[in-house]
């Protein structure tokens, strides 16, 4: 290296550079916004000037800059106060918890003011628990919130529990028909019960207040604030446009591009967003998807390093703890689940994936879509191979979203086509147990095969679907190399396990191509952007279960400490 000392200097470390032989080095050197030199601790200490910032690592470890791949930045920051209270394991243990975490709500609430909250899961409810056919109901809510309107967004944000008087601002009743991919429980008599599945959730977030550009950016920015701490520098925004206007909060709507936008313009977006664009909501059409990508276009920012729009997101089924999945082999109790997509019978709703699929890829972008079942997974990867038959494009990168029950048929149609996966490894760790009943112990062990697609050649990305589960990075790779439950510690699996180095990948250079940007971050080499993560101890060699006792001590974002512990 020649020219202007480093800027900053980190040596004495386990630098993993994540490059192409996983190289371990011991110190980095980073000029500006940019990494300049990897090397040895003499070399890099030579490097170094009056000027020179010199961190000690003391045999600490150095990642690139961690990249969630599929992180609701908006929504999440949408999910904390003042929007929606806490409803979620470990908060609460119970319904009685969450109607007494209603009833705090009501007390602060203005008159009439809608309560909301994100989180709950069954599967964590003592009630549901302790008898298999105790499910959530309004009637759970109403005693505490009479003339308050509820709406509780479960843990996987595909499902809302409402109260009556919820239900009756919205017009859901005995007679309510649900949109097209919903489904709204009913008791016996015909009644709703308040639980709305899939596209029919929309029929009360549509009614809730609709936050302001200005809390949007103050939402964001906190998110990325959180981000830093956690050693995330970049992340996908997995849908923003006119198909998220019904979203909890509006939280996948075009007011969110307008956000970032703006934050980026005015110098304040510190991280590296990608966007995929939401033309079509849950439930929507090849229609849908044309109006929507007129209106939406391709947005341009300030700079496309910190938001860049990249491609299209795609709801093509729900997801398996629903039984909204789109199985082949029936659930156990019964029922196949279905796409969610505009369309009297199967046959039409996988023409109308086709098409709006064939859409996307026609007009140039990226396709990421939302898909968890084996046979819904088959339909989109087929239409991914129709699609690029019909208008090839050498480098599209089109990715399953989830891909929970993906087949080995597709796992290898995805890796000729030079496509991804994205999945979810802390959902596994936190379902394992509840899916075993979903669908039974055989396949709920399969669920999201990350050995299988990387031995098939599959570039697989690892992400945290947050707010499904918190943005922690280091419990997706334990969870991605141990393969164990949250709730019990039993092993769902073991042959999915894949090695530290196949998991770090799948948070940092792998999403780097799924970005788009593989040539310039994602790993730690010269030329690449300084975006850096330093850990409080060394990482390999350690214990898997120990991985998420590690702490952050430092985050390098464009060259500058945005997080020092």
């Amino acid at each position: 290296m020649s020219g202007t000392a480093p800027t900053l200097v980190l040596t004495g470390g386990q630098v993993l550079t994540v490059d192409r032989d996983f190289t371990v080095t011991e110190g980095v050197a980073v000029r500006g916004r940019d990494i300049v030199a990897t090397g040895g601790d003499a070399e890099m200490r030579a490097l170094a000037g009056p000027g020179t910032r010199v961190v000690e690592l003391g045999g600490r470890t150095v990642l690139p800059g961690l990249n969630d791949s599929h992180l609701h930045g908006a929504a999440y920051g949408m999910t904390k106060p003042p929007f929606a209270i806490d409803v979620g394991h470990p908060a609460v243990g119970s319904i009685a918890d969450i109607a007494a975490a209603v009833r705090r709500a009501v007390q602060a609430a203005r008159p009439g003011e809608w309560i909301v909250g994100l989180g709950w899961d069954p599967g964590y409810l003592q009630e549901c628990l302790a008898d298999p056919h105790r499910f959530p109901h309004r009637r759970d809510l109403d005693a505490v919130a009479p003339h308050h309107p509820v709406c509780l967004t479960d843990f996987s944000s595909h499902m809302v529990w409402a109260n009556s008087e919820a239900l009756r601002r919205c017009g859901i009743d005995s007679a309510a028909t649900p949109p097209p991919g919903g489904v709204i429980d009913r008791d016996w008599d015909g009644e709703p019960t308040g639980i709305l599945r899939e596209a029919a959730q929309r029929l009360v977030q549509a009614a809730l207040p609709t936050p302001t550009i200005a809390q949007r950016r103050r939402a964001i920015q906190s998110v990325v604030r959180e981000l830093h701490s956690r050693g995330i520098t970049s992340y996908t925004e997995p849908g923003l446009g006119p198909g998220g206007t019904t979203t909890l909060f509006g939280g996948l709507s075009t007011d969110n591009w307008t956000a970032y936008a703006e934050l980026a313009a005015a110098g304040e977006l510190h991280a590296r967003v990608s966007v995929l664009l939401l033309p079509a909501p849950m439930g929507g059409s090849a229609d849908d998807v044309r109006r929507g990508l007129a209106e939406l276009r391709r947005p341009t920012s300030a700079d496309p390093r910190l938001l860049n729009v990249i491609g299209v997101k795609i709801f093509a089924d729900g997801v398996p703890p629903n039984r909204t999945a789109w199985m082949r082999e029936p659930y156990p109790e019964g029922g196949h689940g279905s796409l969610c997509v505009h369309g009297d019978t199967p046959a039409l709703q996988v023409e109308e994936l086709r098409e709006m699929i064939g859409l996307a890829h026609e007009a140039g972008f990226q396709l990421g879509v939302h898909v968890t079942g084996d046979r819904a997974i088959d339909t989109v990867v087929d239409a991914f191979v129709a699609a690029n038959a019909a208008a090839p494009r050498p480098d599209a990168r089109h990715y399953v979203i989830h891909g929970d029950f993906i087949t080995p048929g597709s796992l290898t149609a995805l890796a000729e086509q030079g496509y991804g996966v994205n999945m979810n490894p802390a959902i596994k760790w936190t379902v394992s147990d509840l899916m075993d009943e979903v669908v039974g112990p055989e396949r709920s062990a399969y669920q999201w095969p990350v050995r299988s697609a990387v031995e098939a050649g599959v570039r697989v990305c690892a992400s945290s679907d947050a707010p499904i589960t918190e943005p922690d990075w280091r419990q997706g790779v334990a969870a991605m190399m141990l393969r164990e439950s949250k709730a019990s510690g039993r092993t769902s699996g073991p042959e999915q396990r894949v090695t530290l180095a196949e998991a770090l990948r799948a948070y940092t250079a792998t999403p780097a191509w799924q970005d788009f940007a593989d040539d310039w971050k994602g790993t730690i080499e010269p030329g690449k952007v300084a975006d850096l993560c330093v850990l409080n101890r060394s990482l390999l060699d350690l214990d898997p279960h120990d991985i998420t006792d590690v702490q952050v001590d430092l985050t390098v974002f464009d060259g500058r400490v945005v997080h020092e512990h």
